[in-house]
């Protein structure tokens, strides 16, 4: 398993990582398989969508934050159950599939590191399957 180091700027941002994962697919020499994709943070999370347009990542927080606002009545103490819920809806984990040694990814797909407590340094853990 091998591991891309994160760095947000903002409290909610949306990151490409897929460069750094496609490196770490072909590094690994796999051909045919499966690449997992895994956030081990509780929130911050990935997905895959749009890596084309900077305006979708945009689009995809501000829809979030409407369907979790900051102004619910939460319980836990630390002021950020927001983004422990958008993290929960999101998920933790991707699996894309490994082709001729690349990932096999739609023409717009990208694999997108979201952050919804940040700034932080975080970690997206890979590991590549045959």
């Amino acid at each position: 398993m091998d591991t891309i180091e994160v760095a947000s700027g903002r409290r909610e941002e949306i990151i490409d990582i897929t460069t750094e994962v496609e490196r770490l697919v072909a590094r690994s020499g796999v051909q045919e398989g499966l690449c997992v994709v895994f956030v081990p943070h509780t929130t911050a999370a990935v997905t895959i969508n749009e890596n084309a347009d900077p305006d979708v990542r945009a689009d995809i927080l501000k829809a979030l934050r409407k369907a979790v606002p900051d102004t619910l009545d939460f319980a836990h103490g630390e002021g950020n159950s927001p983004a422990h819920v958008k993290a929960t809806i999101v998920g933790a984990s991707v699996t894309v599939p490994v082709a001729l040694g690349r990932l096999k990814l739609g023409t717009w797909q990208g694999v997108q590191f979201c952050e919804f407590d940040g700034p932080r340094r975080r970690q997206v853990w890979v590991l590549v399957l045959d």
